[in-house]
């Protein structure tokens, strides 16, 4: 604790000499695979490499092919020497096959290196990394792109405002979230960079999620959507980033970094893994370098009854991106199938997650983004018990649109992740599953088992992750013959009857919304939309 505390207030930035002691002792503490190359290997590898012919006639490794190499003020010497330490890199891992981040992070480790061997040394420590839940560079276009992804999940529910405003003027949200580790590693000058680095090093890759979301917060509250009307968002964003000293202290900006409340480093860690598995079923694979198909859903042929297809684009502009990455599929809609809860049922069951878009006889849009299948509900027996999880959120699209999320995204302190030592499973594999409390007892938290599936993409924010302070905080959605209900606590966000034709909707403490419509509506129309 008191080393992060001097990391994050710069406390080795006045020495360079201190600062070079200090980033060996902390990597030399890593815990890596237990055949590291050290810097012995470095110096024979140089050898056999390199004797007589110059570095410039040895191509970098393939891994790097259309990366960008930031040399952070680095003098000739200094930039043969990175070209030096990256060719060995990819001489002695060759299973990296995509890495953007790595020149970046050898130039600023160069600069504290006693020689390049040392550098090279610790850099293939934080390579060879093998701490539990976290990981200090991706080394696969796979991993990079999950992390993209993760990092758009965490930019969607704690930046809604960015978001919001990166949505409305980018035609593919997602391209300009790719960048984020660029803006950390490429655009942001030395002295940021450097304070940026000195934190990373100690806590992973987690605070440079919460720095690259500072930096987004930032942004937001420099621009306004009519300056950023036809301009270029991802070019906008580069440029505010180049040139932060003029927005904000690099002080300021770790301070609302360590502001913003992120879940835990495992909870993040199982919607990486969750995204990877995403991009795996669209067909990418760890040995791709770089990406060969486009992977924003085209919204051109999209055609529903209820919203028009720019409204469906801030729809899923709000959806967690490893299910965004999928077209819509029209599963139910009541001007087809009809008006009946057991023709819903029988079309929804199988798909997971689904989007419920309802509007009313007054001419008003709401719905819900539902993240468990519906067939959920059969495994309360003659209750009818809460399923789901905490992706599970409430919208209204007319007359405004407006997102409510689980209340614990907004307020992650009312709920306490559960101590590891009573989670069942420190493995990835069962955390899919939602079970009972961990103590096996029947507490006020609640529970709801789910059987496993293959293909399953949902293990972000099961409720047997966390120590809810009611059983009302987790209530997301409820189904029997008698009607649907999403929310609960105080009032039910959406409830509806058996024929699907009246609905009520107020505040519930689940997802801590107004009433999404007129109290009492009668249904127009209902869609649900799943992913193909």
């Amino acid at each position: 604790k008191e080393l992060k505390k001097l990391a994050r207030e710069g406390y080795w930035a006045a020495s360079r000499a201190l600062r070079a002691q200090v980033y060996h002792q902390i990597i030399q503490h890593v815990a890596c695979r237990l055949v590291t190359p050290d810097a012995l290997v470095y110096r024979d590898v140089v050898s056999r490499l390199f004797g007589k012919p110059s570095v410039s006639s040895h191509p970098l490794p393939e891994f790097l092919e259309g990366c960008s190499m930031p040399t952070y003020c680095l003098n000739l010497e200094g930039v043969t020497a990175l070209k030096k330490i990256l060719i060995c890199v990819g001489n002695l891992f060759p299973d990296i096959t995509y890495s953007p981040i790595l020149p970046s992070l050898v130039a600023l480790l160069l600069h504290y290196s006693e020689d390049e061997a040392q550098c090279f040394e610790n850099i293939s420590r934080l390579i060879a990394s093998n701490a539990p839940h976290t990981s200090y560079i991706d080394q696969s276009f796979l991993a990079h792109q999950a992390s993209c992804m993760t990092f758009g999940d965490l930019a969607n529910k704690h930046c809604p405002a960015a978001h919001k405003l990166i949505a409305s003027t980018s035609e593919n949200v997602f391209d300009v979230y790719s960048e984020w580790l660029s803006w950390l590693f490429h655009d942001l000058p030395f002295n940021y960079a450097i304070r940026v680095f000195d934190v990373y090093l100690l806590e992973g890759q987690k605070v440079l999620y919460r720095i690259a979301l500072a930096l987004l917060k930032q942004y937001r509250l420099s621009v306004t959507s009519a300056e950023l009307e036809g301009t270029d968002t991802k070019a906008d964003l580069q440029a505010f980033v180049q040139n932060i000293a003029e927005h904000v202290t690099v002080d300021k900006l770790l301070e609302r970094a360590f502001g913003i409340r992120l879940f835990s480093r495992k909870e993040i860690w199982l919607l990486q893994m969750a995204n990877r598995k995403a991009l795996m079923e669209r067909g990418i694979t760890m040995v791709q370098s770089r990406q060969s198909f486009h992977l924003a859903v085209d919204m051109q042929n999209f055609s529903s009854s209820i919203v028009t297809a720019q409204e469906m684009r801030v729809i899923w502009s709000w959806i967690p991106e490893r299910f965004s990455l999928f077209p819509p599929l029209l599963l139910f809609s009541t001007s087809e199938d009809g008006c009946s809860l057991q023709r819903f049922y029988a079309c929804c069951e199988g798909y997971e997650p689904t989007v419920l878009l309802i509007k009313t006889t007054e001419g008003e849009v709401c719905g819900a983004f539902l993240s468990s299948d519906w067939s959920e509900r059969k495994k309360s027996g003659a209750t009818s018990g809460f399923f789901g999880t905490g992706e599970c959120f409430v919208f209204t699209v007319r007359p405004e649109t407006e997102r409510y999320e689980w209340v614990f995204i907004k307020k992650p302190e009312l709920a306490k992740a559960v101590p590891r030592s009573r989670q069942r499973s420190p493995s990835p594999s069962p955390a899919y599953l939602l079970g009972s409390s961990p103590d096996g007892t029947s507490s006020n938290r609640l529970t709801v088992p789910t059987p496993q599936r293959k293909g399953r993409l949902s293990p972000f924010l099961a409720i047997r992750h966390f120590l809810l302070p009611s059983k009302t905080a987790s209530m997301f959605m409820s189904g029997s013959r008698e009607g649907i209900i999403i929310g609960g606590g105080g009032g039910q966000a959406l409830s509806l009857d058996t024929n699907l034709l009246w609905g009520r909707t107020e505040h519930c403490e689940t997802f801590d919304n107004p009433p999404l419509c007129q109290e009492n509506f009668k249904v127009q129309l209902l869609e649900v939309w799943g992913f193909q």
